[in-house]
C-alpha cells in the first residue's frame, strides 16, 4: 500500500475514533485507536519519509486530525507540530485538551509518542 493511501487511512481513524467517543462507544473508539497506531507504525517502518507524508494533515479540515498528526510529529516536524497544537490548545473541549496535554508533555520532556 502506498503511503499517501496510509495517511488517507490515519485520518479517517483518526475522525472516527473522535466520532465515536462523542457517541460513547469505546468499544469502536479503541478499535479505530488501534487502526490508526498500526498505520503509524507501516508509516513509521519507511523512516522520515513516512512521517514526511503525514505532514499534509497538518492541513486537515478537522481539528481531532491535525492536533492527532501533531502530536505524533512533535519530534519530527516540531516548529509546525508545536503550532497546530498550540492553536488547537486555545480551544475548548476534548480536542484542545489533548493538544494541551501533548504539548505539556513535551515542555516537560516526558513526550514519547515518536522516538527517534
Amino acid at each position: 500500500m502506498n503511503m499517501e493511501k496510509l495517511v488517507s487511512q490515519f485520518a479517517e481513524n483518526v475522525a472516527a475514533q473522535t466520532d465515536a467517543i462523542w457517541r460513547g462507544d469505546s468499544k469502536a473508539a479503541n478499535r479505530y485507536a488501534n487502526k490508526y497506531t498500526s498505520i503509524l507504525n507501516k508509516l513509521r517502518a519507511h523512516g522520515d519519509a513516512g512521517r514526511e507524508a503525514l505532514t499534509v494533515l497538518f492541513e486537515h479540515p478537522r481539528m481531532d486530525v491535525r492536533v492527532m498528526v501533531a502530536a505524533f510529529l512533535l519530534r519530527y516536524r516540531t516548529q509546525a507540530a508545536t503550532a497546530v497544537l498550540k492553536e488547537a490548545a486555545k480551544g475548548e473541549g476534548l480536542v484542545p485538551f489533548k493538544a494541551g496535554q501533548a504539548l505539556l508533555r513535551w515542555e516537560e520532556g516526558t513526550w514519547s509518542l515518536d522516538p527517534e
